[in-house]
């Protein structure tokens, strides 16, 4: 689709990073569709910034997978392909599970509070069909156990991988796999509450992991 007409300017002070998030979140959740040419200088206009921070963003986006950058010629929003999505569902699933290993000893009654009511809220945003109220819910409730492990180089990879099988998650949320979501995160919360640090890795892991790599819109497949 071509890039909206709306005015989303943030003001001429965004840094850097705020560019890179707007333009990967316009990515995942199909603003910037699979395919659509990038041109840096529209880019900058959308955005309301010059054009040196968006050409930033777009080569940490290329490093993550989600946009494919051909010097001399073009720069394109990756098409939504198994391979790559099992690649990075991989990474991020071992990552989640070195987070959960080292993050449990440290977790105080308020934390899971914490995932018990992102969990709550994960669970309506599912049965209402509201998928980026649902990714927002996962991200709070799994993030307690990364803030907590308080890895920097476990959050840079979960930074560059994630978006990458978030554009799948926007089809799994919507559907009966992401209500048993709600019952691996119940499990997960429930180990952690025991103290049980290796159930806890496990289950992370297959929480993660359980995204079948096969699951892209016909069509978007490379």
């Amino acid at each position: 689709m071509p890039i909206p007409a709306t005015d989303a300017s943030v003001g001429r002070s965004l840094l850097r990073d705020d560019v890179y998030r707007r333009l990967r979140d316009a990515i995942v959740d199909g603003t910037l569709a699979p395919g659509e040419q990038l041109r840096d200088l529209d880019l900058a206009a959308w955005l309301g910034v010059s054009r040196t921070p968006v050409r930033e963003a777009l080569l940490r986006l290329a490093q993550g997978g989600l946009v494919l950058a051909h010097p001399g010629r073009s720069t394109i929003v990756s098409p939504l392909d198994s391979r790559d999505v099992r690649d990075a569902r991989d990474v991020v699933a071992a990552m989640h599970e070195v987070a959960a290993r080292e993050s449990v000893a440290a977790l105080t009654p308020a934390h899971l509070e914490q995932m018990r009511a992102a969990n709550t809220r994960f669970a309506t945003a599912v049965e209402a069909g509201d998928v980026e109220a649902a990714l927002a819910a996962d991200d709070e409730l799994h993030g307690v156990l990364v803030r907590l492990a308080g890895n920097h180089a476990l959050e840079t990879v979960l930074e560059q991988f994630t978006p990458v099988i978030r554009r799948a998650e926007m089809l799994r949320f919507g559907s009966i796999d992401g209500r048993a979501s709600v019952s691996q995160h119940d499990e997960l919360i429930r180990l952690c509450a025991a103290g049980d640090a290796e159930a806890v890795a496990a289950i992370a892991y297959d929480t993660w992991h359980s995204l079948p790599s096969g699951t892209v819109p016909p069509g978007d497949e490379a």
